[in-house]
């Protein structure tokens, strides 16, 4: 089989920020990397849980929610996925820095509860925000 393209990248340079990571079939994917890879800092599955459902509900109704296809979590617990439509670069980053603002805001995780989320007693939303908060000042250091 062939590689696919996230495992073709060197994970021993990747570095913390935001990345196109390619483009097919129209969708393109953004590598929000959180956290140097193989480094043991890696993000608390309870806090890496409450992220995906902080982002993907402030995401999925934002003003550009019909471009949002999927944001999700990387398996290695490093960063997420964003997988978008209709949006370039730019518009991503931005999107994601409102988003991410949004997410600091909030007072609980939305879809916590038991009839609404697999596994509802695994959640931090200290941690969460911890995690966001320090990913938007890496973004908003990138940009100067």
């Amino acid at each position: 089989m062939e590689k696919i393209a996230s495992f073709q990248k060197d994970h021993d340079k990747l570095m913390p920020g935001f990345y196109l990571s390619g483009t097919a079939n129209g969708v393109s994917t953004f590598d929000l990397r959180f956290k140097k890879p193989n480094q043991g800092d890696f993000i608390a599955q309870p806090a890496l849980h409450s992220i995906e459902h902080i982002m993907a509900t402030v995401l999925r109704n934002g003003g550009h929610k019909n471009d949002i296809v999927y944001f999700g979590p990387m398996g290695c617990r490093t960063g997420f996925y964003l997988l978008t439509v209709n949006m370039d670069e730019k518009t991503v980053r931005n999107t994601l820095k409102e988003a991410l603002a949004a997410a600091l805001d909030f007072d609980s995780v939305p879809g916590a509860e038991k009839a609404e989320c697999g596994n509802y007693l695994e959640h931090d939303l200290n941690g969460a925000k911890k995690e966001c908060a320090k990913y938007l000042r890496l973004l908003e250091g990138q940009d100067d």
